[in-house]
């Protein structure tokens, strides 16, 4: 079975679990909301013991694909490495993509969306964990951008060769 089938698989059945656990606000596409989405560009952030994580922390999509975070346990957020963006000292998003924030997400089932909509290598993290290298990388079309060459100031993500080749790069993987 290819690994972006299974995180499907994987990502509709958590989602249908999380279903009517209640949210943070509406579905504008850029701030929390209460659900949705099919687990096709789904990025789960939880906590596990003492390891905070982004799953997949490593994800290929295409220009006009809208990725949701979803909130498993703990209280996290995606947010977008651009200076002065969530405390971010540095801008790791390509120069003319749209800067994102959802604000920390503290309810089980909470889920934030974002659009990307520009080409090139988007390295993101969690505002409370981002010290304990709570970080994760997107791809959007090919890799590009200030994030390329180098690793964010706090911690690794996979490479975006390595991204773009299995689409999607699960945190146990990196990790393990």
């Amino acid at each position: 079975m290819r690994r972006r089938t299974f995180l499907t698989g994987i990502g509709t059945a958590s989602l249908i679990g999380l279903a009517g656990c209640g949210g943070n606000g509406g579905g504008d596409g850029g701030s929390p909301t209460d659900g949705g989405g099919d687990g096709e560009n789904t990025v789960e952030m939880r906590t596990d013991g003492s390891e905070y994580i982004f799953d997949p922390m490593g994800l290929f999509v295409e220009s006009g694909t809208t990725v949701t975070w979803v909130n498993a346990s703990g209280a996290h957020s995606s947010t977008a490495y651009a200076d002065g963006n969530g405390g971010a000292t540095v801008t790791r998003i390509p120069q003319d993509a749209e800067p994102w924030n959802s604000e920390t997400l503290s309810e089980e089932g909470a889920t934030f969306e974002h659009t990307f909509d520009v080409a090139g290598t988007y390295d993101y993290f969690c505002i409370p964990h981002k010290t304990l290298g709570m970080l994760g990388r997107i791809v959007v079309d090919e890799p590009g951008g200030p994030a390329e060459g180098s690793m964010p100031p706090d911690g690794d993500v996979p490479e975006s060769d390595t991204i773009v080749d299995q689409e999607a790069v699960g945190w146990d993987e990196f990790h393990g």
